[in-house]
């Protein structure tokens, strides 16, 4: 068997973050060290088919990758492909893909099948960290500082009357106060995404949230300065320092983290000593408590008077050059190609506990 490992990178997928996934698997590959890994780029198009993603091999070999990578080329059936590298190969999968059917446990469901190491969370933490109601129930018995919230289900969205829907409306107004934010649950990226003051909108917002999610999230508004952290690691996690955005418009949406550098990101944001060691003392109970492994990102507002406030956690965070979680990192003395590195020790090492633990 090869001494150097192969890393495969999963890319693509079906959910509605498909193409930040495909210029995050650029980045990676790009950074990853030809003299420590033969890397095989394998894409998931839209209807769910899995390519070996040829062109990138060869874009790689000749220092002449496009900014986003493409799932298309010889179709891969992953059930025979991975089994055989596994058995060829010091094998380990970094799966990313954002969103459903990537983020939420389904992938990291058939890798743990197939018995390959991957990067990042597992089945259980991937699932709820994936699911913002789910999250927020979780770290609410945590005691974890977080935005007040009602979570609504399409069918009951559906079947209200005019009076039922005004009624349900007023009711999150009064309890969430006049300006809300409106999610879909199991979504990241900033997707389907709306703020909301009036019952108009709030209606609009649920509609739009519900054309990606069966559950959508209601949330208050909370004005605040947005803080980021990275968190790298297994069972004792390190955080970065905290970074900090500056959105341009009412929130940090899709454009702002993808598309265009509107948004200000201060990697070394004006926050007293003890005020950091809080959020990174939240931060790593944040990743423990919803059971994560390898890399998180770790959002929060920091409001003036309540102090740190979570918004999201993020197990599969973006890896593009103006992404957040790498570039705390790289502030932080890690390099990209180091995180790399150190994403794919943790993934072997705790493949490895797994085993010693499984009793056959």
């Amino acid at each position: 068997m090869d001494s150097k490992r192969c890393l495969l990178v999963l890319f693509g997928g079906r959910s509605a973050e498909h193409n930040v996934s495909c210029v995050s698997a650029r980045h990676v590959i790009e950074a990853a060290n030809p003299e420590l890994y033969e890397v095989i780029p394998v894409g998931i198009d839209k209807n769910g088919n899995w390519h070996l993603a040829e062109k990138a091999i060869e874009d790689l070999k000749n220092n002449d990758l496009q900014e986003r990578l493409e799932p298309t080329g010889p179709v891969w059936n992953p059930i025979i492909e991975l089994g055989k590298l596994s058995s060829e190969k010091n094998l380990i999968v970094f799966p990313l893909l954002h969103g459903p059917l990537g983020e939420d446990g389904t992938i990291q469901g058939l890798l743990e099948v197939i018995d390959v190491p991957y990067i990042g969370s597992g089945v259980l933490g991937s699932a709820l960290a994936m699911d913002k109601i789910a999250t927020k129930e979780i770290l609410t018995h945590h005691k974890i500082p977080q935005a007040l919230y009602r979570s609504v289900h399409s069918k009951l969205f559906e079947d209200l009357d005019n009076e039922g829907m005004e009624s349900m409306l007023y009711e999150l107004f009064n309890e969430l106060g006049q300006i809300v934010f409106v999610k879909p649950a199991n979504l990241g990226s900033s997707i389907g995404v709306s703020r909301a003051n009036d019952h108009n909108s709030l209606k609009g917002a649920l509609e739009k949230a519900f054309a990606y999610d069966e559950w959508v999230i209601v949330e208050e508004a909370i004005e605040g300065r947005e803080i980021e952290l990275s968190v790298l690691g297994d069972l004792v996690p390190q955080v970065s320092p905290p970074g900090e955005i500056k959105p341009m418009g009412d929130f940090y949406d899709y454009a702002e983290k993808y598309q265009n550098d509107s948004a200000e990101l201060i990697d070394e944001p004006d926050i007293e000593a003890g005020l950091v060691v809080e959020l990174q003392q939240i931060a790593a109970r944040v990743f423990l408590s919803l059971r994560c492994s390898g890399m998180a990102r770790v959002d929060f507002f920091l409001h003036p008077e309540r102090g740190p406030i979570l918004n999201e956690v993020n197990t599969i965070p973006g890896f593009t050059p103006i992404s957040m979680y790498p570039r705390l990192w790289q502030k932080a003395g890690l390099s990209y190609s180091g995180l790399v590195d150190r994403l794919a020790d943790i993934a072997v090492e705790k493949f490895s506990r797994k085993r010693r633990n499984t009793v056959i």
